[in-house]
């Protein structure tokens, strides 16, 4: 295998390659992102790098990707290996995978927080209460992503009894793997291995302080990444503050990322029903189609709720989740209107003052 297809590179990456485009170029992988610099790793090492000027302008003026950890680009390297200079990231290839949520704020904007990656390790810690709910939020985001997830129930050794609370974890998993780990015991992380494969990328989400770097520092082998100890009210604490892939010994790769103070609902009709497909069933046999589960004659939901079968907090889970979608799609189709408009608008202000159309006295 060459260094290239260990770091991930496939046919699929290889069809998106232009002659035209790509002259002088070389494939690198984004390895880690901190506050708009880079790092790249290629067939011929690992660089520093920065965007080229005319991808830094396709990407003020008109929305083109920015590069992301896990994204591979198209670059120009310096003859004589890294220390010579920066790499130019030149075009990003398109992206087989990616995990994105709704950017914080006011913005109907997405951020891509890890591309091209085939597994996602969704990390909850079991030395205090999991959220089922935020884990349902995880999920459909993650379906969304075209990633494979895992939910990986950490900090097993924190737990004195970790088959309880295993119950409402897989009634939320809902055919999703799900893996009771310990970094810290011997073989406490074996169950994760078969994940792991070299040029395969496993991407690490989930809050702040459930022990994803530390993961990554046993699967490493070594402290790679800053890990602090748990706090007095038994949390842990917020430590990765940029993503960053990690090629390990054995092959494989991790990228561990910051914890999410907020996880917004971005795009995610698809996810949405895949981590829902028990609700969407049950709503598939109601009498009418456009039923709204309230007062509607022959409602399955409402007659599943009130038998048991159907969760009241999965149900309101779901629906705010739907709500979410639908008033996102609605923003973003307005946006894409604007920008739509705006572009046509500058069309023709640039056609109107071409020489041939100016009145020549």
């Amino acid at each position: 295998m060459s260094h290239l297809e260990a770091l991930g590179w496939n046919r699929y990456f290889e069809a998106h390659l232009d002659p035209a485009l790509d002259a002088g170029l070389v494939p690198a992988r984004i390895v880690e992102e901190q506050r708009g610099s880079y790092r790249a790793a290629g067939a011929a090492g690992l660089y520093f790098a920065k965007l080229a000027g005319q991808l830094r302008h396709r990407i003020e003026t008109t929305g083109a990707d920015r590069p992301c950890v896990g994204d591979w680009a198209m670059a120009r390297v310096p003859e004589g290996g890294a220390e010579r200079g920066e790499a130019l990231l030149h075009r990003v290839l398109p992206r087989r995978t990616k995990f994105s949520r709704k950017e914080a704020g006011e913005r109907s904007v997405e951020q891509v927080i890890a591309a091209n990656v085939d597994t996602v390790f969704l990390v909850q810690s079991l030395n205090h209460d999991l959220n089922l709910r935020r884990m349902e939020r995880y999920l459909a985001l993650l379906w969304e992503s075209g990633a494979t997830p895992v939910i990986v129930l950490s900090k097993a050794d924190l737990c004195p009894d970790p088959a309880s609370l295993l119950e409402g974890v897989e009634r939320v998993a809902r055919g999703v793997s799900v893996h009771v780990v310990s970094a810290l015991e011997p073989g406490g992380l074996d169950s994760l291995l078969p994940y792991i494969e070299t040029g395969r990328t496993v991407a690490l989400v989930g809050s702040s302080g459930v022990g994803k770097s530390t993961i990554v520092n046993r699967f490493a082998g070594r402290d790679l990444l800053r890990v602090h100890a748990i706090r007095e009210d038994d949390r842990g604490r917020h430590t990765t503050t940029s993503r960053q892939l990690v090629l390990l010994p054995g092959g494989g790769m991790l990228l561990d990322t910051p914890g999410m103070r907020t996880l917004l609902m971005w795009e995610g009709e698809a996810g949405l029903s895949h981590a829902f497909e028990d609700v969407e069933a049950i709503a598939a046999g109601c009498r009418f189609r456009d039923c709204g589960h309230e007062a509607e004659p022959g409602c399955a939901v409402r007659e599943a709720l009130e038998t048991g079968r159907l969760e009241p907090e999965r149900f309101r889970s779901y629906r705010k989740l739907q709500r979410e979608v639908i008033h996102e799609a609605a923003k973003t189709d307005e946006r894409l209107r604007r920008a739509e408009a705006d572009r046509w608008r500058k069309i023709h202000r640039a056609a109107r003052q071409r020489p041939d159309k100016r009145n020549v006295r």
